[in-house]
């Protein structure tokens, strides 16, 4: 089996990295300088216990697909359309994203989708470059077919997957500990928009409160912070790498590369969608999802906006919203 990992940013690379390292027969599909980098150089995968310059195939467009590949997708959710369309719809998909929106969109064309639940700390700044810090074990990552259901493609990869440096499970009910995950995305933007300082507490508490209470009205069943703990274990913590700065998430990252574009549309922007269509106010997440909007058009740097600046806007977005 081949993987064709698409988008081998924070996520990809070190997917496609790790399974690289384990024998298994990886593409990646990258594009600009990020992709001369990997071409040239091979990709830089560092980790807390090492760093090596790997000779992974890359290419920036489709190629001819033999049996038994199958496409990971890690690129963002704002281009799972866009990265998806040069691909024959009979390739198995397996979703490596934040959000909740890419399986059913994938769905309309590709009749095999694998929803996965990827927790896994990584950064992609520079071209060429990922870090992963999650050791012993790279990242958890948990898989299922979409909508639901486990079966035996799901069970080859999540083998495939332990036995490349990861926690891999298949699990009947992905999508379950999809919007689990969603809940604790929704704090993507904030650090974002006001960095990692204090002071996020009452916010976060309100951004979440809304997520939980719009789930709970549409019905969505979603993994409890208990369950996540668990199954995520002592075999995955992320620890520093000498001479890496930590940096933030995924939203984090987006500004931090000047992207012009950024995933909260589909992370605070799922819980506002839902809210409005049923009638639970979301002040707080759309706050959080029209800002960090803002910022990436005007390609401004993470932290650019204060606690109070925000909490402002949050209390007069309140105001303005009619209660549900």
């Amino acid at each position: 089996m081949r993987y064709i990992v698409v988008g081998a940013g924070a996520v990809g690379g070190t997917i496609g990295g790790r399974l690289f390292q384990a024998g298994h027969d990886v593409l990646l599909v990258a594009r600009g300088p990020h992709h001369d980098a990997i071409r040239r150089d091979g990709l830089r995968l560092t980790t807390p216990h090492s760093t090596q310059a790997l000779g992974i195939p890359v290419t920036r467009d489709p190629v001819p697909l033999r049996d038994g590949d199958v496409l990971v997708l890690a690129v963002k959710s704002q281009d799972t359309v866009a990265a998806l369309d040069p691909w024959p719809s009979h390739v198995p998909v397996v979703c490596a994203q934040n959000g909740v929106a890419n399986e059913r969109m994938a769905l309309r064309r590709f009749e095999r989708v694998y929803g996965m639940c990827v927790w896994l700390p990584a950064l992609h700044l520079e071209a060429g470059v990922v870090v992963a810090y999650g050791a012993p074990k790279s990242g958890l990552l948990q898989l299922g077919r979409y909508p639901h259901g486990a079966d035996e493609l799901s069970e080859r990869i999540a083998g495939d997957l332990s036995a490349s440096s990861f926690v891999g499970v298949a699990v009947p009910d992905v999508m379950r500990w999809k919007y689990a995950k969603l809940l604790g995305n929704l704090g993507n933007a904030y650090e974002a928009l006001c960095g990692r300082g204090p002071g996020h507490e009452p916010v976060m508490e309100r951004v979440r409160a809304e997520g939980r209470a719009v789930l709970d009205a549409a019905g969505i069943a979603y993994a409890s912070p208990e369950e996540e703990r668990a199954r995520r274990g002592e075999e995955v913590e992320a620890l520093p790498v000498d001479g890496v700065e930590r940096g933030g998430g995924s939203s984090w990252q987006s500004l931090a590369r000047s992207r012009g574009s950024i995933e909260t549309d589909y992370l605070n922007g799922e819980i506002v969608l839902l809210g409005r269509e049923l009638g639970v106010p979301t002040p707080a997440n759309e706050v959080l999802r029209r800002e960090t909007g803002r910022l990436a058009r005007e390609r401004l740097s993470p932290g650019s906006m204060s606690p109070d600046e925000l909490a402002a806007l949050i209390e007069a977005e309140s105001r303005r919203t009619p209660a549900g």
